[in-house]
């Protein structure tokens, strides 16, 4: 007896009495088997149309008659030499399910292809916009690079002009670096004569530039009498100077010496002190001390004090000025030039104690139009009336029943207040418009005004106010 393996065994079911496995004739299995062999072909030929681009058509599998649908057929004794039925192996959903997973495959390749190519373009793209963006950067930053540099490069040359003032002021040292190379320490020959002998001696004092062009300030006093004249800068430089103007009156000078691209210092305003700020003054103490720094603070302002019997409105400063700093700078803390220092107090008081921390400079404000004519000219164009005068102090103008002002003391005849019908005596209150209560106001008042400008001049005479029409004069020259 044959024997089959089980996985390929279709058995009957099995009744009370053993049964044997039923057959199938031959003419229905040659039936079965050549509707397999068409079933085959119509697949392979359905696999070939789908790899050559036809697509794939649908083919229905004939199976082969199971026991039950073809019971009426079978005998009831089945053959003993027929073999048993096989049935067909369902490949058609195998193979469907390999298509389906094939063409998802090749979707899931196309669209990894798609977004691949789209990754591609977007990092293409984005290293373009960073290349650019960065070149810019790099050209940027060596436009920068380059800046610096040049800034060094002027840096070296003058190092004083990169100083940036801060919004609260500069240090005292930062003073002195942006203005070292503006001040100079001034040097005379001086010739006298006494006992009709002529004597060869020396003064020193201080100065600043005041143009680039070589033009220098100092005090009339340092350099009345000269001979010759000398200056030295910080780094050693030494120069010979000639003296271009000065005003005995005002105790100002300026000086030129042949030279081009000096450091020119800045000029302020004196107007805008306030008592308690901060001031530095560089000079050529005791006139060997050259370029000391004193720093102090300003204990007053329109100070009326007598240099060599003129009046001068002052600066009061606790700043050390001695010998040698006259002519020098007088710097607030921006390093701006308010004043120009020129005197100090000092000694003893009638009762013995010492005068200490009093020194004076010349309010900038006062003076910077004369310098400019001096500059200029040679001499001071400004407005001039011939007049000597003093203030009138509060006790005598209370006692007499007098207002305050610029007494007059004397007229110069034939200049502008004589040939005006000014008077000994009189009080002058008003200038131009321009109120009067002292000599320092008078002299203020007048920057206001040139030679040649006419202007009405109010003073006080026997109880009451008189008007007076005034045509200035230029200052004669000494």
């Amino acid at each position: 007896m044959d024997t089959y393996e089980e996985k390929d065994i279709v058995s009957a079911p099995e009744t009370a009495e053993e049964q044997q496995p039923q057959m199938l004739p031959v003419e229905q299995m040659e039936e079965a088997e050549q509707q397999q062999s068409t079933v085959s072909e119509q697949e392979t030929a359905a696999d070939e149309g789908f790899y050559h681009g036809i697509g794939v058509q649908e083919v229905t599998y004939v199976s082969a008659p199971s026991v039950q649908e073809s019971e009426e057929s079978q005998p009831s004794q089945p053959s003993e030499e027929a073999e048993p039925v096989i049935p067909a192996k369902r490949k058609r959903k195998k193979r469907g399910l390999g298509r389906k997973i094939l063409k998802y495959s090749v979707a899931s390749i196309l669209i990894i292809a798609l977004v691949s190519a789209a990754c591609g373009l977007s990092i293409v793209v984005t290293n373009q916009y960073w290349q650019v963006y960065n070149q810019r950067l790099i050209n940027n930053f060596e436009r920068q690079i380059q800046v610096l540099r040049q800034e060094l490069e002027d840096y070296k040359k003058n190092d004083s002009a990169q100083i940036v003032v801060p919004a609260e002021g500069m240090t005292p040292s930062q003073v002195y670096q942006k203005n070292i190379n503006s001040v100079v320490a001034v040097n005379c020959k001086v010739r006298t004569t006494e006992n009709g002998k002529t004597y060869e001696g020396a003064s020193s004092g201080s100065g600043f530039v005041l143009s680039a062009d070589g033009y220098i300030v100092t005090n009339h006093h340092v350099i009345d009498g000269s001979t010759a004249i000398s200056v030295t800068f910080a780094d050693g430089t030494q120069s010979e100077a000639k003296l271009i103007g000065s005003d005995a009156v005002n105790d100002i000078a300026v000086v030129k010496i042949e030279a081009a691209n000096l450091t020119a210092v800045t000029i302020g305003s004196s107007a805008d002190l306030r008592v308690g700020d901060q001031v530095v003054a560089i000079g050529n103490a005791l006139g060997e001390l050259s370029f000391s720094l004193t720093v102090g603070y300003v204990s007053g302002i329109d100070r009326s004090i007598s240099t060599d019997g003129a009046m001068i409105n002052m600066i009061q400063t606790d700043a050390s000025i001695n010998s040698g700093n006259s002519g020098g700078p007088l710097f607030n803390s921006k390093g701006e030039v308010v004043g120009i220092t020129t005197a100090k107090y000092s000694g003893t008081t009638s009762s013995g104690a010492s005068i200490e921390g009093i020194g004076f400079a010349i309010p900038i404000n006062d003076v910077i139009g004369m310098l400019n004519d001096l500059r200029q000219y040679g001499y001071i164009t400004g407005a001039y009336m011939g007049i000597m005068v003093q203030d009138v102090d509060p006790v005598s103008a209370e006692l007499y029943g007098v207002p305050l002002g610029a007494y007059v003391v004397d007229t110069t005849v034939g200049y502008a207040a004589h040939r005006a019908g000014l008077q000994p005596k009189d009080i002058i209150t008003n200038v131009g418009g321009y109120q009067v209560t002292c000599l320092s106001d008078l002299t203020r008042v007048l920057r206001n005004f040139k030679a040649g400008d006419e202007a009405t001049v109010i003073v006080w005479r026997s109880g009451k106010y008189i008007p007076l029409v005034i045509v200035f004069d230029e200052k004669p020259q000494n």
